[in-house]
């Protein structure tokens, strides 16, 4: 396989990788801290309803995991494509 090849599949997976990080911080941020806010303000979480919960922090919480684990997967896939920054 050529570097062109490598490089295209290179860039395949990471913009699957974007695609389903985005998809996970619309869900938490946008579906559950938004549209489905009166339905999860039915339970509790730590004393407060859900969806008040997701909307201030939850979303936050989620949004600062799903940057390190887009770090963590990058950092796997420059290292798998030798594309890594020393």
């Amino acid at each position: 396989m050529d570097r062109e090849q490598q490089l295209r599949r290179y860039w395949k997976e990471t913009l699957r990788y974007i695609f389903i990080l985005l998809s996970v911080w619309f869900t938490a941020s946008c579906l559950f801290g938004v549209i489905l806010i009166d339905q999860l303000d039915r339970f509790n979480l730590f004393g407060f309803p859900l969806g008040f919960w997701f909307a201030n922090q939850g979303s936050l919480i989620i949004f600062c995991i799903l940057i390190l684990i887009y770090v963590r997967l990058m950092n796997r896939l420059d290292q798998k494509y030798d594309v890594y920054e020393d």
